[in-house]
């Protein structure tokens, strides 16, 4: 299994910016098999929902509502995932998960971490 750690979550101003990072530990192994980085966010009320992701290959994809503002970036040898967030919104309000998926003989797994409050609010 792959844990997760996350920080840097907080309150913000409307068009401020915020940076969250993921830290991931666990075996060689475990740490081997992930080929996916990601965050995903839930605001109350509603459904989680896919922020960004980043395969081990580098490609990326965003969230419709967050391009041009958020970027995620990897750092391998710290097994860390970013998530640069500018000009934030009060919509951008919620739970932000960071998530892992991994790949081993036979299945996939996602892993979570323990989630991260953002608040965008003057």
């Amino acid at each position: 299994q792959v844990q997760l750690v996350e920080s840097g979550g907080g309150l913000v101003q409307p068009g401020g910016s915020l940076r969250l990072s993921c830290a991931a530990s666990g075996s060689i192994a475990s740490i081997a098999s992930i080929y996916a980085m990601g965050w995903y966010r839930q605001a109350p009320g509603k459904q989680r929902e896919l922020v960004a992701r980043m395969t081990s290959g580098g490609t990326t994809m965003y969230a419709d509502s967050v391009k041009g503002r958020f970027s995620i970036s990897r750092d391998n040898a710290k097994n860390l995932v970013l998530l640069q967030m500018n000009s934030l919104k009060p919509e951008d309000t919620a739970v932000y998960y960071c998530n892992v998926q991994s790949a081993v003989p036979g299945r996939t797994y996602d892993s979570w971490g323990q989630g991260t409050q953002v608040t965008v609010s003057s």
